[in-house]
C-alpha cells in the first residue's frame, strides 16, 4: 500500500543517499577529518559516508529527542558517553544524521562542537522545510513522515510477543 503521507526509504536508498552525501561534500571541497554520527539514525549514514570519503576517524553522539512516531521530548538531550573534543581545534567535522526534522538535534550537536573544532558542517539524508538548521549536504527534501528501513518494524522483543 502506497501512503502519500509517508516517504519510504529502502536499504538500497541508504547506500545511494549516503554515497551522494559524500560526493556532495567532496565536490564542495570539504575534507572532514572526523565524521560525527548522531545515534541512532545517523549511525549507518555516518559509517557509510565515512567509508565513501575515506575518513577513518569516526565518533558518535547519543541524542534523545524522539519518543515515538512524531512524538518528541520538549528539547533534545545529550546522552553519555559524550565525545571529548579536546585537542581537536584544527579538525574539520562532518555531522551525519538521517533527518533534519525540526533541526533541534543537529543544532544541539553543532553547538556542542563549535569552538572546539575548526569547522562543522552537516550531512543528512532528508531535510524538512521546518528545520532550523540548513544542512550543507542533503540527499532529499521532504515534509512527509519518513519510514526508514532500520525502524520500519517493531523491536524484535515486541514482535515476538505479538506473534507468540
Amino acid at each position: 500500500m502506497n501512503d502519500p503521507a509517508r516517504e519510504v526509504m529502502s536499504w538500497q536508498d541508504l547506500g545511494a543517499g549516503s554515497r551522494k552525501l559524500a560526493e556532495l561534500a567532496h565536490r564542495d571541497g570539504y575534507r572532514p577529518d572526523i565524521v560525527l554520527a548522531i545515534a541512532r539514525g545517523g549511525l549507518l549514514v555516518g559509517g557509510a559516508v565515512g567509508y565513501a570519503l575515506g575518513v577513518k576517524n569516526t565518533f558518535s553522539m547519543n541524542v534523545e529527542f524522539y519518543t515515538g512516531v512524531d512524538e518528541r521530548l520538549e528539547m533534545p538531550m545529550l546522552l553519555p558517553p559524550v565525545p571529548d573534543l579536546v585537542d581537536f581545534g584544527e579538525q574539520k567535522v562532518l555531522i551525519a544524521d538521517d533527518v533534519a526534522d525540526t533541526g533541534a538535534t543537529l543544532a544541539l550537536v553543532k553547538e556542542f562542537c563549535e569552538g572546539k573544532v575548526a569547522e562543522v558542517r552537516c550531512a543528512v539524508l532528508y531535510e524538512k522545510s521546518r528545520s532550523t538548521v540548513a544542512c550543507q549536504y542533503v540527499w532529499r527534501r521532504t515534509d512527509r513522515w519518513i519510514v526508514f528501513p532500520w525502524s520500519d518494524r517493531a523491536p524484535v522483543g515486541e514482535e515476538l510477543v505479538e506473534t507468540g
